[in-house]
């Protein structure tokens, strides 16, 4: 199958809680969109691989997402080298999107930016003819990515864009929630972690309608790009 964007994150949760509505509005728009997970989140402080797994694929099938899969890279300890960067870049070839989605460039959670440079190295690597790679013994072609697009995490980056998502917001939050062991419930008995909180669970709206105020919508998600964005006129910009 191949996709049109294809969104990783380092862990399940990652991709819906930076462009979740993003994905949702693309979508919508008759694009194909596929998610990867880097890891299965086993180091979290709540929950269980189990739960993670089966709240991952609620939300997908919440977003739309035409495929999730999960490349059962070490939690916590993957790094950036030639095993995971080919792992991934089965995946591109596998998919060929023309424009991925993958983590902040830096961040709280160390695995947010391996998981950033990762993708972004095997993006380019992908492209190149003399890497052979395989599936089923079926080998690959090579496919680079048009663009990779970082979305934004626990840290405030400056974005180089934002994208409105006023009208998929609620799908957005929803997405997000179905991963019920991770966010702030004041009947649970987990312990605390950063995003279990209330503040944490209230940001979830704060922060994209911030980013919405700035280009006069309601809800926006924003993204850094490591390259210059190129648009056909100015009527392109809002």
């Amino acid at each position: 199958m191949k996709l049109d964007i294809l969104a990783f994150g380092a862990h399940p949760d990652d991709v819906e809680l930076g462009c979740g509505g993003t994905i949702a509005k693309e979508v919508s728009l008759g694009k194909k969109v596929g998610i990867i997970d880097l890891t299965r989140g086993e180091l979290g402080t709540r929950g269980t691989v189990a739960t993670r797994d089966q709240e991952s694929a609620k939300a997908a099938q919440i977003l739309g997402a035409s495929i999730r899969e999960n490349l059962n890279m070490r939690d916590g300890f993957f790094v950036n080298d030639e095993e995971h960067q080919l792992t991934v870049i089965r995946m591109i070839r596998k998919y060929q999107p023309e424009i991925v989605l993958c983590n902040a460039i830096e961040d709280r959670h160390i695995d947010h930016g391996k998981g950033s440079k990762l993708v972004s190295d095997a993006c380019f690597l992908s492209g190149l003819r003399q890497i052979r790679t395989a599936i089923d013994n079926n080998e690959q072609e090579a496919w680079r990515p048009k663009v990779v697009y970082h979305y934004l995490q626990w840290k405030n980056l400056e974005p180089d864009f934002v994208v409105d998502i006023s009208e998929f917001n609620e799908k957005r939050v929803q997405a997000i929630l179905a991963y019920s062991s991770q966010f702030y419930d004041p009947n649970s008995k987990e312990p605390e972690t950063p995003i279990a909180t209330k503040n944490f669970r209230e940001s979830l709206d704060y922060r994209p309608r911030d980013f919405g105020r700035l280009i006069g919508k309601e809800y926006a998600e924003g993204f850094t790009t490591e390259r210059y964005l190129g648009v056909n006129s100015l009527a392109d910009l809002i």
